[in-house]
Order: structure tokens, then C-alpha cells, then sequence
């Protein structure tokens, strides 16, 4: 069920504290609270306030120029964009099964991709909060101030960041809006000098990878009454599993889970997503609201990303990542985890089995190849679903018999995870808030719910259907004269 802090009575009679912008998340977002004389929460809201029209403007264009284009969405992921809507525009050239070789480069890709993004994320954006506490000094809490108490652990995440750029430009051609995956494949293999270019650092990649798993775990047991109550609402998981069950964060079919761990659906191809999840959209947001249909909108919200992943999965193929998510799991024996702060250990988590994939990726022969498209009877419509470092990710299209396309659905992590953000900063602000005059530090607690689900928000702002829009008429003195919105709708 939705909180009841979604809504409030006669928001106009109440005080209103808005923390703009979100920081240290990426793109633009902002969060209102509504307090009444008693500092009672009566309302807490996630607004996502830019907006970007992707799923419009790649209508009309050319098919084979949409993995270029869309990674423009963002700077910081913009590879998953990249090999999703490669992967989908596969079926429109028929590539039914790409090479092996292509295979191995979009993989490579892949999980250089995952490795740098939980590096970044993890180490520049959320240790301020995890290291010196949500309510120390904001002059301190920021990457500037893990550079100089933590200089060993900060120079890791800038290293783990680096090596994982290289990664992604020795197979995309550049480290950010590359060009090397292609409908059907990829457009350039690695050769052998890049192989062992990204082999020498490997030892260290792998070692420090360890660390960072053993630091938020302790981390975590230090502060487990507060990891664990903190902004924890119960919800079902959803992610892609690969077809023996275990953690794959390239392919697989669609699996969800409920609060409790059952099942609710499993082994659902890319193509039928349609079949098992919508979308509401909400008057005071660009963001929409996903939902599993059986469930529907009021009870059907779900989380995606590491933490869901690492419990929808049955293991990790991996050793490392496997021993660390099991020490994870045996920290709820029994019980799904749903605290947000839980991401953390399952990010770095994710970040070790990056590694591992990349050692394992760098030794196939198949990667050294020179077969690199694939290509068969021809398509109309395109799905490809990839488990982006933030969670499942899914391009949608339709292309007409001028290869033109003429339809565009993109279901991006963030965008999964809207309500599941929303109930996590209410139910902070409920425990926090309530009663207290709003101070910086009480504040940083929303900010610190919002980032453990590292959330891009220029990814997320792509609208379907009708959206909110209004207009403030004010006087040369700037008091407001009138106020517009569409459809009557209160914002």
C-alpha cells in the first residue's frame, strides 16, 4: 500500500520545506515536506523538475542511429542505454543470437560499466554520509573530505572508477557516448595489446574490490540498528536472472519476487514485459510510476538494482561476489532485506563480481575474434532489457518499413524505483522529522534515502502520457496574480 503522506488536507494551511536541489545524485530533483504548527509530517514528496523527451524525438529517426543517440540521456550510464537498445535492435536486423565475439565485447563493456558506476557512486557520492554521519558538518561531508581523512580509500575509488572507463573505452571507442556496440553486434573487437592493457591492473582491481566489500559490511554491523530500521518500507523486488537462475546482469528474463520472497512471476521473456508490468503517471512529477499489473498501482511498486538483484537471483557465479552475498543474506537469515542503506553492501557486492567477470571475459578466447555482426530475417518490433548498474532497464521499439522508428517506451532504473524512493524518504521524515524543527543535518536524512537507490534522474525523466503543467502570472512586484493548472489538478 501507498503511505499516507502521499497526499495531505488543505496543503495550502500547512508549511511548506522544500530541499532543492537533491545533492550528490545525478540530474535535478527536488523534495517537498508539508509540516502543520506542531511540525507534524503531513506530506513528503520525491519531484523530478526536468524534463527530457527522448521517447518523442527518436521517432522518426533512422533505427541504426538509436544506440548513439539515446546514451545521450546521460553521461554518467550512458553504456547501458548503449547495449540495451543495442540488444534490442538486434530482432530488427535479425540477429536472433549475436557472435560470440560480439557477445563477449558488449559483456566486457558491460560490466567495465557496472564497475565504474558503483565505484563512482559509492565512493564519491554516499561514503561522505557513511564516514563521517548524516548529521556532520556539511563542509566535511563531501568527496573533498573523504580525499583528506580517507586519502587511501578515496585514491581506490578514484582507480576503481579509472580502470573501469578504460574498460568501457577499449570496447566502445570512447569512455563516455562511445559507438562500438551495433545493432546486430559490435562495430570493433579488442586486440591483443588491449587485453593485456587491462590485464596488468587486474590483481589490484580484484584486491581492492575485497576491501570495499569488507568496509561496508563493517560499516554495516558497527550501525545495524540504524542500517537496518533506516528508511525501511517492505516491497517486491523485480530484476532480470539469467536462465540457470544465477545473477546476470547482461541477459536473462524478468523474475519478481514479493515483500515476503514468493514468487510472483519468473521465466518472462523481454518481449512480453508489457504482459506483467504498467505505468501510472503522477501530476507532480516527470517521473512515472511502474507497477507490476497483478499487484496494481496502489500495491504493485516495486525495487530494482542491487539489492533486489542479489536476492532475486539464486547466486552469483562467481566466488568472491557469492561468499559476500551470502554474508549479506545471513545478516536477515530467513527474511528478504529491504533497507535502502542495505544497498550499499550490495552495490560493492556487485562491484567484486564485476571484476571477477571482467578477468574471466578478458581470458575467452572469443574476445580476440574477428566475426563481429550477426544478422537474419528482419523485424518490427524491438525489446531489450539489461540490468543497468542502478537496476532493470528496458528499451521498447517500433520500426516501419522504412526502418524508421515509430514508437519509443524506455523504462529506466530510477524510474522503477520512484515509489520505492518516495516510501523510503517518507517513512525517514515520519521517524526524523516529525515533531522537530527541520535542521541541515535532519534534512541530509531524506538526501541520504534518496542516494542509497543512486538515482539518475535525467535517466528517469521520460513521461507517457499526460503531464503535469502549471503557469504563475505574477506583478511587476512579483506577487502572484493568478495560477493555472492543467485540468484543474492541484499540484
Amino acid at each position: 500500500m501507498t503511505s499516507p503522506l502521499d497526499t495531505a488536507e488543505n496543503p495550502e494551511k500547512l508549511r511548506r520545506v522544500v530541499i532543492e536541489p537533491v545533492s550528490r545524485v545525478e540530474g535535478h530533483g527536488k523534495v517537498t515536506i508539508l509540516l502543520d504548527d506542531q511540525r507534524k509530517v503531513h506530506q513528503v514528496r520525491l519531484h523530478i523538475v526536468e524534463f527530457r523527451g527522448f521517447e518523442r524525438f527518436i521517432q522518426g529517426r533512422p533505427y541504426w542511429e538509436v544506440p548513439v543517440m539515446v546514451q545521450r540521456l546521460c553521461g554518467i550510464c550512458p553504456v547501458s542505454h548503449h547495449l540495451a537498445a543495442s540488444k534490442a535492435l538486434d530482432a530488427i536486423v535479425g540477429a536472433r543470437k549475436p557472435t560470440a565475439t560480439a557477445e563477449c565485447v558488449r559483456r566486457l563493456m558491460h560490466y567495465g560499466q557496472i564497475l565504474q558506476s558503483h565505484a563512482l557512486h559509492f565512493y564519491h557520492l554516499a561514503s561522505p554520509d557513511l564516514l563521517f554521519g548524516f548529521d556532520s558538518d556539511p563542509l566535511k561531508r563531501n568527496v573533498v573530505g573523504v580525499l583528506a581523512a580517507y586519502p587511501d580509500l578515496a585514491r581506490r575509488g578514484i582507480l576503481l572508477r579509472k580502470y573501469g572507463q578504460e574498460v568501457i573505452r577499449i570496447t566502445a571507442g570512447k569512455r563516455i557516448h562511445g559507438t562500438g556496440s551495433i545493432p546486430g553486434g559490435v562495430n570493433k573487437s579488442v586486440t591483443a595489446a588491449e587485453r593485456d592493457e587491462l590485464l596488468r591492473p587486474l590483481a589490484d582491481i580484484l584486491a581492492w574490490a575485497r576491501d570495499g566489500v569488507r568496509l561496508v559490511a563493517e560499516l554495516h554491523r558497527a550501525n545495524r540498528h540504524l542500517y537496518d530500521e533506516f528508511g525501511t518500507v517492505r516491497s517486491s523486488l523485480l530484476s532480470i536472472v539469467g536462465r540457470d537462475g544465477k545473477l546476470d546482469l547482461y541477459d536473462g528474463v524478468l523474475r519478481a519476487r514479493d515483500a515476503d520472497g514468493k514468487i510472483i512471476f519468473d521465466g518472462v521473456e523481454p518481449a512480453d514485459y508489457g504482459a506483467e508490468l504498467r505505468e501510472n503517471v503522477r501530476s507532480w512529477s516527470y517521473m512515472k510510476f511502474p507497477f507490476i499489473l497483478s499487484r496494481g498501482p496502489a500495491d504493485g511498486w516495486y525495487k530494482v538494482g542491487p539489492l533486489a538483484r542479489i536476492q532475486n537471483c539464486d547466486a552469483i557465479g562467481t566466488p568472491l561476489a557469492e561468499e559476500a552475498r551470502q554474508e549479506l543474506l545471513a545478516s536477515s537469515p530467513g527474511a528478504l532485506i529491504h533497507a535502502p542503506l542495505a544497498f550499499h553492501w550490495a552495490r560493492m557486492i556487485e562491484l567484486l563480481h564485476a571484476a571477477e567477470v571482467i578477468e574471466r571475459l578478458l581470458a575467452d578466447p572469443a574476445l580476440l575474434g574477428d566475426d563481429l555482426v550477426a544478422s537474419g530475417p528482419r523485424g518490427r518490433v524491438a525489446v531489450g532489457i539489461i540490468e543497468a548498474p542502478r537496476g532493470t532497464l528496458i528499451h521498447h521499439y517500433e520500426v516501419d518499413e522504412h526502418d524508421l522508428v515509430t514508437m519509443c517506451n524506455l523504462i529506466v532504473s530510477t524510474t522503477h524505483n520512484n515509489q520505492a524512493m518516495n516510501e523510503a524518504i517518507r517513512e525517514v521524515a515520519r521517524k526524523y522529522l516529525d515533531g522537530h524543527e527541520p535542521s541541515e543535518g535532519l534534512l541530509n536524512h531524506i538526501e541520504v534515502a534518496i542516494r542509497a537507490f543512486d538515482p539518475c534522474l535525467s535517466c528517469a525523466t521520460h513521461a507517457l502520457g499526460k503531464m503535469p503543467l502549471a503557469v504563475e502570472i505574477v506583478d511587476a512586484s512579483g506577487a502572484l496574480v493568478e495560477r493555472l493548472v492543467r485540468d484543474g489538478e492541484r499540484l
